[in-house]
């Protein structure tokens, strides 16, 4: 995978003890308040207990990722949830339906080994980042590494508070703004 080295891709980077979903699902309601047209989605709920989902950031609406419980999964032996890949790639499509109608940032929920392997939601970053819309993406310290592999080295590494996020996107949408109105005319040059 290829990416130009001027996309606006950024990993927001957290340990175990870290909440990135938080943190990403506060900074895209507070962009979408502002008016930012802001689509993706975040992860919601915990394996342990089969409620792993992801809410749609542009929607609000929460969608079920984990696989329903089969009485063979309950023995003793037994861990957790898996992840419902059907599910994870009828979120993407959503999120890509959502996507395709116009957006000032792409969220996703998580890179993992889904996303390693060319599964997963992959291909919404490269859809993103082929309309020049910034995107970010939370990624446990363990995989920075694949995820340096898969971004090509071209990502901006953010630690996971919302300081680091809020400063990331003030750069990107000065970039964007001077992308948009390089014509703009400043108040110094109507005075001069």
């Amino acid at each position: 995978m290829m990416f130009d080295a001027q996309c606006d891709l950024a990993a927001l980077v957290y340990d175990a003890d870290n909440d990135p979903d938080a943190i990403l699902r506060d900074f895209a309601a507070d962009l979408r308040a502002h008016g930012a047209r802001v689509v993706g989605m975040v992860q919601s709920g915990q394996c342990a207990d089969s409620s792993l989902s992801a809410v749609l950031v542009h929607s609000g609406e929460t969608l079920l990722l984990a696989q329903p419980s089969s009485p063979d999964t309950t023995s003793a032996g037994a861990t957790g949830c898996k992840l419902d890949l059907s599910r994870l790639q009828a979120a993407g499509v959503r999120v890509a339906d959502a996507l395709a109608e116009g957006a000032d940032l792409v969220v996703i929920n998580r890179f993992g080994k889904r996303e390693r392997d060319g599964k997963g939601l992959g291909f919404l970053i490269e859809r993103a980042l082929g309309a020049d819309i910034p995107v970010v993406i939370a990624v446990s310290r363990a995989s920075f590494a694949d995820w340096i592999k898969f971004a090509g080295g071209m990502s901006v590494k953010l630690a996971c508070d919302r300081h680091a996020l809020d400063a990331w996107w003030h750069s990107v949408s000065l970039r964007t703004a001077a992308r948009i109105a390089p014509d703009h005319t400043t108040v110094c040059e109507v005075f001069k």
